[in-house]
């Protein structure tokens, strides 16, 4: 890249300041199309989303703004569509309801310091560049988590859908007995709002994914009650007086001991939304061929919540489905961001009083609608085929995260992956090497049918770094491959390709294997040792102990020594 293109340090953390002053005409057709559209989904979606936070719904649209702004300035991803996801909305749910009574100030005060406390928390986690630390959650645990979740999130609008009040929980059980045991009292007027909402999302979803389906059935419900004044008449419950205009910019009403409570929970809401955000931003930005950074979009996101808490906002973060709206809609920069931004503030300033006959119950249907779609049934057949293993730490995490709730679910998730990831590094793939007939290749023995045993000559390659985790199964496996040859033991050969650690407790054992084994006679050989595991080696003296004319480039080269030292 050249001096006139480089970015500098200034573009490199504002990156509007790179894209902005080289912006192209022709991406401006594309860019207002998708800021339209996005608008016109993320409305309704905002105010579905706040309901489920247990918050005002124009607390939604607040976090539709001034948030939309910022992360179109700081954000490295050209198509991602930040706001109010449901995912988050469910953990702030999850979170804020054990310290106050859902709806009241304290409450919304709460929420709206838990996007302070997620935004500092991920600033600092990007200016540290700790985005490496999402990726103790593999993919299939996020999978399990996000369909449970999904499940939980879906069933909570029930009461919206049949009109009824039930009990907070994210026990799917106790929402449909609850719902069984009222059934006589369910609003017919607003199951038929909900149910019709639900049809008409998917038969407008399977005819073009572009129609702005969220808004269609906000608008036509929304008439329908005004004109048939079913909210008096039919009991109807609706979203009510909605403020008009911009809220006050002011630091949140908490406490330091309020954010110290909601630490764990701004933890598990930081993680998530990240999460969630760098895994549809990274695909889209493979499709179009450019790249983004984990580190700024961490910042990006971060700022973008520290400055919606001073505007009255819920957290927010990068969404699936809006993200790829805005990216068929042909989003090209930020600039559509700050179009849809625009146009949500312009509704904030403008039309606020038609937002007061929109349903609850259709605001529910949206919901249902949008995280239905996040369980991932795909990846359950995918990993049936290819890695059963995977499918259960999926299966146990989605059993778990419906048993337990979300918020346990989600510690839950990354401790499993933690734990599958030590299991799987203590206990190691290895294989026993035969040659190829007639080649000087080493394969695999329980693979390759024609690989064939050198006589009196173990020759075993160990796929993963050596350290003290697995220490002990290094020397089990060896124990164990001598007891199944049919030849007394001569030598054993250690393919070491595999192998780009070793550390001071492997060295340990390395120095006692070659102890135990010389004192019965047998020959130890080393092949294809990478550079930073020879240094260990050398440092430690082991080298030396072996003998340089113990270490060879090649396993055949080790094979040939073994069977004639040996």
């Amino acid at each position: 890249m050249s001096s006139a293109t480089k970015p500098n340090r200034l573009q490199q953390w504002i990156p509007v300041l790179e894209w902005l002053p080289n912006y192209q005409k022709t991406d401006l057709r594309g860019d207002l199309v998708a800021g339209i559209t996005v608008a016109m989904m993320l409305i309704p979606q905002a105010m579905s989303y706040a309901l489920l936070a247990g918050l005002p719904p124009y607390i939604g649209l607040y976090a539709s703004v001034l948030p939309l702004l910022v992360y179109a300035l700081f954000g490295t991803s050209r198509q991602l569509a930040v706001g109010p996801v449901a995912m988050v909305a469910l953990l702030v749910f999850s979170g804020v309801s054990g310290f106050a009574e859902v709806g009241s100030e304290r409450y919304i005060a709460l929420a709206i310091g838990l996007s302070l406390l997620v935004g500092l928390l991920q600033f600092g986690m990007g200016l540290f560049r700790l985005g490496f630390l999402t990726n103790f959650m593999s993919h299939p645990v996020i999978s399990g988590f996000t369909s449970a979740a999904a499940l939980i999130i879906g069933f909570s609008q029930l009461k919206h859908i049949v009109g009824l009040s039930l009990p907070s929980t994210e026990n799917i059980a106790v929402t449909i007995w609850a719902t069984l045991s009222q059934w006589q009292a369910i609003n017919p007027v607003a199951l038929a709002i909900g149910v019709i909402g639900i049809v008409a999302l998917l038969v407008m979803r399977r005819l073009n994914a572009m129609l702005p389906g969220a808004m269609i059935v906000v608008v036509v419900s929304t008439l329908i009650v005004w004109f048939f004044d079913l909210d008096t008449r039919a009991g109807l419950a609706v979203v009510g007086s909605v403020p008009a205009g911009f809220p006050e910019l002011a630091a949140p009403n908490v406490s330091v001991n309020d954010l110290v409570a909601l630490l764990p929970i701004a933890v598990t809401i930081a993680f998530v939304g990240f999460i969630e955000s760098i895994a549809v931003a990274k695909k889209i930005a493979t499709e179009k061929g450019y790249e983004v950074d984990p580190n700024k979009e961490l910042v990006g996101l971060g700022l973008a919540n520290i400055v919606g808490a001073f505007s009255k906002a819920m957290p927010v973060t990068g969404g699936f489905s809006r993200t790829a709206v805005n990216r068929n809609a042909g989003a090209n920069t930020g600039l559509s961001s700050i179009i849809t931004a625009v146009l949500i503030g312009i509704s904030l300033l403008i039309f606020t009083p038609l937002f007061y006959f929109i349903p609850k119950a259709i605001l529910g249907s949206v919901i249902m609608v949008a995280v239905f779609g996040l369980i991932d049934t795909h990846e359950v057949k995918h990993l049936w085929k290819v890695k059963r293993d995977d499918l259960a730490m999926l299966a146990i995490t989605f059993g778990a995260t419906l048993v337990l709730g979300v918020k346990t679910g989600i510690f839950l998730a990354v401790g499993i992956s933690m734990v599958w990831f030590v299991i799987k590094t203590t206990r190691p793939h290895y294989a026993i090497l035969g040659q190829i007939p007639d080649t000087t290749a080493y394969r695999n023995v329980q693979r390759h049918a024609a690989a064939t045993q050198t006589k009196g000559v173990l020759a075993v390659r160990f796929d993963a770094q050596f350290y003290y985790g697995n220490v002990s199964f290094l020397k089990d496996t060896l124990k164990k491959a001598e007891a199944n040859m049919a030849e007394p033991l001569r030598a054993v050969v250690l393919d070491a390709s595999a192998v780009n650690q070793l550390d001071s407790s492997a060295d340990t054992a390395l120095h006692e294997i070659l102890k135990e084994y010389r004192s019965r006679g047998i020959e130890l050989y080393f092949a294809n040792v990478k550079g930073p595991v020879m240094d260990v080696m050398q440092r430690s003296g082991f080298a030396k102990a072996l003998g340089d004319n113990r270490f060879f480039l090649t396993t055949h080269e080790a094979m040939t020594a073994a069977q004639t030292l040996a």
